[in-house]
């Protein structure tokens, strides 16, 4: 028998302009320039630049409302029922100084993927050894290995281009990629990487380091990743010093060839600060970047025409559906437009407070003056929702007199000294780092030795903390630091 029973849900739920703020909010420049420029074109209801008639030159002020004005001149509905609008400029530029348009760098770069293909031409020297060559490139993950077997990069060339061949065909093919720039490349595991790498210099030069750098990685590839020196010196038959020398060599070979230099540029290599803070006599001032204050509004032509179909007495159904048309594209260019307001707004309101707080490290540049703040304490101090804050923080630049930091690196955990103060974990961090750097490199430090140098210090912090930062330093165990 079926029950039919009533129940009550307590259930939050936001508004499509809601989702829309939400989701400009986390955007960092670069995305929420295209996200502007994708609206523009999407909406023809919807324009860019200053309108002749607005007298606030600085943009969106809070107090600004959206003046949808109004003229004589008659509109004919029809001419609006398409997407059409034939009259919305993208513009390139910016409104601004020139100072400010060195912080935005257009800038392009090459995949290390395109290069090797821009090679093949001259290496490969059939078309069909073109196209196998091609697909172990696509293959290659970003680093520039070949993780993917032989065998199943056969198989995707008959099922893809219904090409046959042979995974010893394949292995001919990989030898020759392996022939071109950058050295190391289309290897499938760190030993070949290496080997390959130290082959090329040994084609230049007859020097014996590059031999015994090869014996090592070919025949004690185990030892060399422990650090057990001594078994190496003896298995070689060479001094320590000796020894040194091939390891030294061998610590600037690149395990990550794809990344090396020029040859990994990618659009990662150049960052587009979203604020800027400068000093002036011991003042900060924080602005938006220009790309993040667009002056945007609502088009005048739309606005008069939804006034001139209300003003008209016939209203035939074509109208009735032009004019419903023109209302979704009205409404829906004022929520962006609102919504791109209250994203300048938390943005302003965000940076403010972290430059208040964080004042006498945006003057010294010192990470020792840097105080513990959490996401917490800037969403209280300016009443609003922590997650608001954590989407603010998250993927945005700061350029300050002394480079461009990323934001969410001002939010560090608080330690309390022994004589009470509380700081925050980057001043550990950076004895910790300090402490590593100046370690006999035949001893190094262990965490536990590395917990009493900070407790010596007046940090009362657990060895596993330790162990913490350190890997968030990128610092190996002691053991793998360990040197002749």
């Amino acid at each position: 028998m079926i029950k039919q029973q009533l129940s009550q849900k307590l259930l939050q739920k936001l508004s499509p302009q809601q989702i829309q703020f939400i989701k400009l909010l986390q955007l960092n420049t670069l995305n929420f320039e295209e996200r502007v420029e994708e609206e523009l074109l999407e909406n023809p209801a919807i324009e860019s630049g200053k309108d002749e008639s607005d007298e606030n030159e600085g943009g969106f002020e809070e107090s600004d409302d959206l003046d949808f004005g109004s003229k004589e001149e008659e509109f004919d509905v029809s001419d609006y029922m398409n997407d059409d609008d034939g009259g919305v400029h993208l513009s390139g530029d910016y409104s601004g100084d020139d100072e400010e348009k060195e912080f935005m760098p257009a800038v392009y770069h090459t995949s290390f993927r395109e290069r090797l293909l821009e090679q093949l031409t001259s290496v490969m020297r059939t078309k069909e050894e073109e196209i196998l060559a091609g697909q172990i490139v696509g293959t290659l993950d970003d680093d520039g290995y070949l993780r993917r077997p032989l065998s199943a990069i056969k198989n995707d060339l008959l099922f893809t281009q219904n090409i046959k061949t042979t995974p010893e065909e394949l292995e001919r093919i990989l030898e020759m990629i392996h022939e071109m720039d950058p050295a190391g490349i289309g290897a499938r595991d760190l030993k070949e990487c290496l080997l390959l790498q130290i082959k090329r210099k040994q084609e230049v030069s007859n020097n014996p380091i590059y031999k015994l750098a090869f014996q090592i990685i070919d025949e004690a590839m185990n030892d060399f990743s422990k650090r057990h020196y001594q078994k190496m010196a003896k298995k070689f038959s060479v001094s320590e010093d000796y020894l040194k020398e091939a390891l030294d060599f061998i610590s600037k070979l690149n395990p990550k060839p794809a990344q090396s230099g020029s040859e990994g540029a990618t659009n990662k290599d150049f960052i587009i600060p979203d604020f800027i803070v400068t000093e002036s006599y011991g003042e900060l001032e924080v602005r938006l970047n220009s790309k993040n204050a667009p002056e945007l509004r609502v088009s005048q032509s739309y606005n008069e025409t939804l006034k001139s179909y209300e003003a008209s007495k016939e209203k035939t159904k074509a109208q009735k559906d032009a004019v419903q048309y023109i209302k979704q594209k009205l409404d829906s260019a004022k929520w962006f437009i609102d919504s791109v307001k209250q994203r300048q707004n938390t943005l302003l309101a965000t940076m403010n407070k972290i430059v208040e707080l964080q004042k006498d490290y945006f003057l010294s540049g010192d990470e020792s003056d840097l105080k513990p703040m959490i996401l917490k304490d800037i969403a209280e101090a300016i009443g609003m929702d922590i997650s608001t804050i954590s989407r603010v923080a998250s993927s945005k630049y700061v350029e300050t007199d002394f480079g461009i930091l990323l934001l969410k690196n001002f939010f560090t955990e608080g330690i309390t000294t022994d004589s009470g103060e509380e700081v925050s974990n980057r001043e550990v961090k950076k004895i910790l780092k300090d402490a590593v750097d100046d370690e006999n490199k035949q001893k190094p430090l262990t965490d536990e030795a590395l917990k009493k140098i900070l407790q010596e210090k007046g940090y009362q912090i657990a060895r596993r903390t330790v162990a913490k930062y350190r890997e968030q330093l990128n610092i190996p165990v002691a053991r793998l630091r360990k040197e002749l």
